[in-house]
């Protein structure tokens, strides 16, 4: 039986398996997702799955596989929790933001999180401007600090507070 985390009226979150790990990488490998996103290797998934500090999830709709999500720092002192990836496979629905809602809603009921953030490539308007419009706050930039293939791209970290979430719901 699958460990659903969070969901929503046409969204899930649900524990990743080992069997889930081939979609993870062709998700992740997919052109429309490997110039916004790390590429990790088998292992370093599995990792994630098996670790006491991060849960790796499958984002679902209509019981289908969607995209997934990775997130860490559930025991950092600070309770200070990181988004470390978000992807989505089926684009143009919103499962991203409902994805992202149902994180937030996770990170500051579930988790008792204080903080909740990300970094976004500059090379991914969309996604920054889907953050942004969902409470997240530029903290700073990290200027060209990718190369992918023969252009630099800069890394901006955002993030949410535990009482800016609080005052926007």
């Amino acid at each position: 039986m699958a460990m659903i985390l969070a969901s929503s009226e046409r969204t899930r979150l649900r524990v990743s398996r080992a069997n889930d790990l081939d979609f993870v990488l062709e998700a992740e490998n997919h052109p429309d997702n490997r110039n916004y996103i790390g590429q990790w290797t088998r292992e370093q998934h599995r990792s994630a799955q098996e670790g006491t500090d991060t849960v790796h999830l499958i984002i679902e709709a209509d019981l289908a596989p969607a995209g997934y999500l990775i997130i860490a720092g559930l025991e950092h002192p600070a309770q200070s929790i990181e988004l470390i990836r978000l992807v989505i496979t089926d684009k143009g629905k919103g499962l991203g933001r409902d994805a992202l809602r149902l994180v937030k809603r996770c990170a500051f009921h579930r988790w008792n999180a204080h903080r909740l953030w990300l970094d976004v490539r500059s090379n991914n308007p969309r996604a920054r401007k889907l953050y942004e419009e969902e409470g997240f706050v530029v903290e700073g930039t990290l200027r060209e600090c990718l190369k992918l293939q023969d252009t630099y791209v800069s890394v901006s970290i955002l993030s949410i507070l535990a009482s800016e979430y609080r005052d926007g719901h």
